[in-house]
């Protein structure tokens, strides 16, 4: 009797990897399939991250230049010239690759001076193009004389 079981055992894992092979035989190319698929959408993902990098980097930049030119726009001899001489040098030195086209504009009025930049982010995802605007706004620096100590 115990020769007839090992005989059934044998038989039945034999049956069971012709099942398993079988089985597996049906999936053949699956993995292929999958990487056609996965490795695009993989690849696109780390495109858009590296894109939001240079987007915030470039806007990083817009925000620097706009900050230094207001300094200069508003110090108690500046202009708006000035502000925009002192952004515009500032993005020369830093916008080089991630902040292209841009633009920067300067307003100086007898209270409050301002100055805004305008650019495009460098794209790394075709047809994608993300602006980037940064705008910086403080009171003009003047003398206002102490009339209290008369």
């Amino acid at each position: 009797m115990n020769h007839k079981h090992s005989r059934r055992s044998v038989a039945a894992r034999a049956g069971w990897r012709h099942r398993v092979c079988d089985v597996l035989r049906g999936e053949r190319g699956s993995v292929s399939v999958e990487l056609v698929i996965a490795t695009p959408l993989l690849l696109l993902m780390l495109l858009a991250i590296v894109q939001f990098a240079l987007w915030s980097h470039a806007t990083h930049i817009a925000q620097a230049a706009a900050s230094q030119g207001l300094a200069a726009a508003r110090a108690q001899n500046g202009s708006a010239a000035a502000g925009t001489s002192s952004a515009r040098q500032l993005l020369d030195q830093l916008a080089g690759g991630p902040l292209a086209g841009s633009a920067v504009t300067s307003d100086r009025g007898a209270d409050s001076a301002s100055v805004r930049i305008r650019g495009t982010a460098t794209s790394v995802v075709p047809f994608l193009s993300l602006p980037v605007h940064a705008e910086a706004v403080g009171p003009v620096e003047r003398f206002v004389p102490d009339l209290a100590d008369g």
